[in-house]
């Protein structure tokens, strides 16, 4: 009997040792690298470009971004998604999420812009006045000739040119509240 409890010890023993980290999550950490290759397929040829991979990955991803098979893509996928367990992923996903926000930023700052644009030539005063507290260079009397042109557009059905140059002069204002 004394020896049934040993065994009992010897495997509660075993039980608690680490032997590293699970095969289900080995399978997620691996599908986590193809799913940032995925994400750097997604990027355009510039933003690959500063990533600055190394340069096996980068072959593997130029390779990617010409095959047209699927198959063959998905398997190019899984072959970014090895190198990038084989080195340090980390600082390529940092570099990615940089990115990535960038873009997010942008998309924002884009949205903002169209929406005080569209509110602009809706004649809503109260957008005019954040626009030139927000940008206290503004030209206002430019700005008002655009207003005024854009809404004249708009109630002709005429297309869109001084709502565009609205628009580029607002993101003119942006910018350069930006570079300061």
């Amino acid at each position: 009997m004394t020896s049934n409890n040993n065994e009992v010890g010897k495997n509660t023993d075993k039980e608690n040792q680490y032997d590293g980290p699970s095969k289900s999550q080995l399978k997620r950490d691996s599908q986590h690298l193809i799913d940032v290759g995925e994400e750097i397929l997604k990027l355009s040829h510039e933003d690959i470009r500063s990533l600055q991979l190394p340069d096996e990955l980068d072959v593997a991803v130029t390779t990617a971004l010409k095959i047209k098979s699927r198959s063959g893509l998905k398997r190019q996928r899984l072959y970014i998604g090895k190198l990038l367990r084989s080195m340090d992923s980390e600082a390529i996903e940092t570099q990615l999420r940089k990115i990535q926000h960038r873009h997010d930023t942008n998309t924002a700052h884009f949205k903002r812009l169209e929406k005080w644009r569209d509110s602009l030539i809706d004649n809503n005063k109260t957008t005019l006045n954040e626009v030139i507290s927000r940008y206290p260079e503004t030209d206002r009397q430019h700005i008002n000739q655009l207003i005024r042109a854009a809404h004249q557009e708009k109630q002709r059905n005429k297309p869109p040119a001084a709502s565009r140059k609205l628009f580029k002069y607002l993101r003119e204002l942006e910018d350069g509240k930006s570079n300061e």
